[in-house]
């Protein structure tokens, strides 16, 4: 087959390529104890995670895999057993893998991989333990399930199923025992190892995407009840507004913007953790379908276990977040209708306020027309009357009119002439303002 030519290639593409491969299962054989421990992480903390990785494996005086930086899953021999590091978006799993000896298993009961781990350096994990769990894939034999059932397992929680077209069975309880740790165990009847691996990684990848899911729980139960109290303080302000008078108003726009910045507090604060909490409980659902579970007689199987003990806490998560969005929406309409009848209000205030600056104006032009008047008829008069002087000196010059004549016949033309150099010196004064504006 010819080579490809030398295409340009996209950046991402062997990435993108290799996802599909990403995380593949170990392949378990019979009688191996694996031990799980997720570690809830912030950024820092998985940083932390990869240098205690390799702090481990200097410690044992093992290389450092080529690309270990840059990876987000690793798989090491380390000697007495196997581990599995795998860094996830919120959190780090650690996963060790031991030979089992089923016989003294039988006789001193079960043992967990933990045991071929330093104690100091587990204690030492970057993080908060989300998950620690064991699990034990065992070769079906006889007594064994007898030990699972009536002393490795509380009998009251017991859930058990049969998978893998009935070559693999499944006993679990749901709880954390003495040691700290959770139990599984997983009896195999002809399985390959390749095949008992993806069972037990989608096992464990239940219980890990149950527990994350679970993190929305406790913030969906603190909303709800902060949500009833604001629920009840936004059925108070929506009255109040139905029935209040343009002075109050703004008050009321006042406190309903508080009220809409704590809804959007509590949104901002939990709406990433219930978008979560949506997307693990999806991934429950989807792995518990993927192992195509049948019933065992006598036993719950772990369908009917997350379908009855998981949807209650999925649906308040839901509705705690119905809730806040629908709250969110409310306050904002009412907000908006609120601001509506404040600018109204304020722009009829403002039309009140021209309209009383449009009569006070009109006042005053009336007012200063009279005084105009006033002002031309005293100017006249003053004008007239140094006229009628002026005249009684010219008579002994030959003028021929009385003062009293000369001073009627002076009136309309000096009261025109104050008229006409009033009114330009208005003019004058009115359009210097207006240039200067």
């Amino acid at each position: 087959m010819k080579n490809l030519p030398l295409l340009q290639q996209h950046g991402l593409r062997r990435s993108l390529h290799n996802e599909v491969h990403s995380r593949p299962p170990e392949a378990l054989p019979d009688d191996t104890a694996v031990f799980c421990v997720v570690m809830w992480a912030d950024a820092a903390e998985r940083a932390a995670s990869r240098q205690w990785l390799y702090q481990l494996l200097r410690e044992l005086q093992l290389p450092i895999p080529d690309g270990a930086d840059d990876a987000n899953h690793l798989r090491l021999d380390l000697g007495n057993c196997r581990l599995r590091w795998e860094l996830h978006t919120e959190f780090v799993s650690w996963t060790w893998m031991v030979p089992a000896n089923a016989a003294a298993m039988q006789a001193a009961g079960p043992q967990s991989a933990s045991d071929a781990i330093p104690a100091q350096w587990l204690a030492g994990l970057p993080g908060q333990c989300l998950l620690a769990m064991n699990v034990w894939v065992l070769a079906l034999a006889e007594g064994l399930e007898r030990n699972i059932e009536h002393g490795w397992l509380y009998e009251d929680q017991l859930v058990a199923s049969q998978t893998a077209e009935q070559q693999a069975r499944i006993y679990t309880d749901f709880a954390i025992h003495s040691d700290g740790a959770s139990r599984l165990f997983v009896l195999n009847h002809g399985l390959p190892a390749a095949r008992m691996g993806r069972l037990v990684q989608r096992l464990i990848e239940i219980e890990t995407y149950r527990m994350a899911a679970l993190l929305g729980l406790p913030a969906a139960r603190d909303t709800m009840e902060k949500l009833a109290a604001t629920e009840t303080e936004l059925a108070q302000l929506s009255e109040a507004i139905r029935s209040a008078g343009a002075a109050s108003e703004p008050q009321l726009l006042d406190q309903l913007t508080r009220l809409a910045a704590q809804v959007e507090s509590q949104y901002a604060a939990n709406h990433s953790r219930f978008s979560a909490s949506t997307a693990y409980f999806a991934l429950v659902q989807q792995r518990v379908g993927d192992i195509a579970e049948t019933r065992l007689a006598g036993y719950q199987t772990i369908r009917d276990f997350m379908d009855r003990r998981l949807t209650p806490a999925r649906n308040t998560c839901v509705s705690a977040h119905q809730r806040l969005e629908a709250l969110s929406q409310r306050v904002s309409r009412i907000s908006n209708l609120l601001q509506a009848r404040v600018d109204i209000s304020q722009k009829q205030g403002r039309q009140a306020v021209l309209k009383a600056m449009n009569e006070r104006q009109g006042l005053q032009l009336k007012m200063q027309s009279t005084v105009e008047g006033l002002s031309v008829a005293a100017i006249t008069y003053y004008f007239v009357g140094l006229i009628s002087y002026l005249a009684k000196g010219l008579q002994k010059w030959g003028w021929p009119l009385s003062p009293e004549t000369t001073a009627a016949l002076a009136i309309p033309m000096v009261g025109l002439g104050v008229w006409w150099s009033i009114r330009r010196m208005h003019h004058r004064l009115f359009h210097g303002a207006q240039e200067h504006n």
